[in-house]
């Protein structure tokens, strides 16, 4: 079940709300040896809420969203292995308007249309971009690869070391501004305008709303973030390949937000969280299996745990307020 997001719920930050940005200091600390790992999730979390921006806010449904994401990785890569520019933050902001600018020019043909063919219009441009990637070998590298990617240090102090330290709180800092900016733009009168049209598209219409505009615009956003996720993990990585592009990329994320919850912010948290966890731990056991135990939690959840793991939280959370003092 999408939960709506109205900008009047919740416009100030509550306590628990810091809690994942205490856990991922608590990480950086406690954990080191898992800061690979945890970069990753930082990475596919930004790629998940740029996914319910469209999915669960505006109700644009989609397999295609790993061309935003793809675009931003293989921008990232080109700058520093074929141009020479390695400032990780030059990078970030080209890969984030090269995406942003796709958002907004596909958006702008394919939310024309609804259902079916939105959806079908959504993998040609995901095909097409994979296409393009396998095709321009002497740019992307085709089906090796782009390697021989180096980035200079964080404004210039910050090496990226072996140990992902470094990597780690670079990506926990771009993810915390970008939820913030996610954050306000949900609670605002635009998002909640865009709850409107996920609701009732005809109402919108008939209140004079400009719903194709906000539509193209909100795409392009999502697609702009999901492009600093991609080149987030070119760096993090320093390699690139055409996984970047593929209906994989896009299946994956799309089970995670299921996991999480979809229309609620923070399930783009708990889902890649979880999914990655279990795919790490289940990969390691059962290395021909592991996609079975994924799809066994995701079956789970779709039938018994109605708004996603986060909303199995919300109502234990519900009960223990509920529940008599001992």
């Amino acid at each position: 079940m999408i939960h709506s997001g109205g900008y009047s719920a919740h416009p100030r930050i509550r306590w628990q709300e810091w809690l994942p940005w205490l856990a991922g200091i608590a990480v950086f600390f406690l954990l080191p040896e898992y800061l690979a790992l945890g970069a990753r999730i930082l990475i596919f979390i930004l790629f998940a809420l740029s996914l319910d921006l469209i999915l669960g806010y505006a109700g644009i449904i989609t397999l295609g969203h790993s061309a935003f994401f793809g675009a931003g990785a293989y921008v990232a890569g080109i700058l520093s292995a074929k141009l020479g520019i390695t400032d990780p933050l030059i990078q970030l902001a080209a890969a984030a308007v090269a995406a942003g600018l796709l958002g907004l020019l596909t958006g702008a043909v394919i939310l024309r249309t609804q259902g079916l063919t939105l959806l079908m219009l959504t993998l040609a441009i995901t095909s097409v971009c994979l296409e393009i990637a396998n095709k321009a070998t002497t740019i992307t590298g085709g089906a090796d690869g782009l390697s021989g990617i180096t980035l200079s240090p964080l404004l210039g102090m910050f090496r990226f070391d072996l140990f992902g330290k470094t990597a780690f709180l670079y990506c926990l800092l771009v993810l915390f501004v970008a939820w913030w900016c996610i954050r306000r733009l949900i609670y605002s009168p635009y998002g909640a305008s865009l709850t409107g049209i996920r609701e009732n598209n005809l109402r919108m219409h008939a209140v004079g709303a400009p719903v194709y505009t906000r539509l193209v615009v909100i795409y392009g956003v999502s697609g702009l973030i999901a492009g600093i996720a991609g080149a987030l993990l070119t760096q993090t990585n320093q390699f690139v390949g055409l996984n970047v592009l593929g209906f994989e990329m896009s299946g994956d994320l799309l089970v995670m937000l299921i996991l999480g919850g979809v229309g609620r912010i923070y399930g783009a948290f708990i889902g890649p969280i979880v999914y990655l966890i279990a795919q790490d731990l289940l990969a390691k056991q059962f290395p021909e299996y592991w996609y079975l135990g994924i799809g066994i939690l995701l079956v789970l959840v779709v039938m018994y745990a109605r708004g996603g793991l986060l909303g199995i939280i919300d109502g234990l959370l519900a009960r223990f307020r509920k529940a008599p003092p001992a």
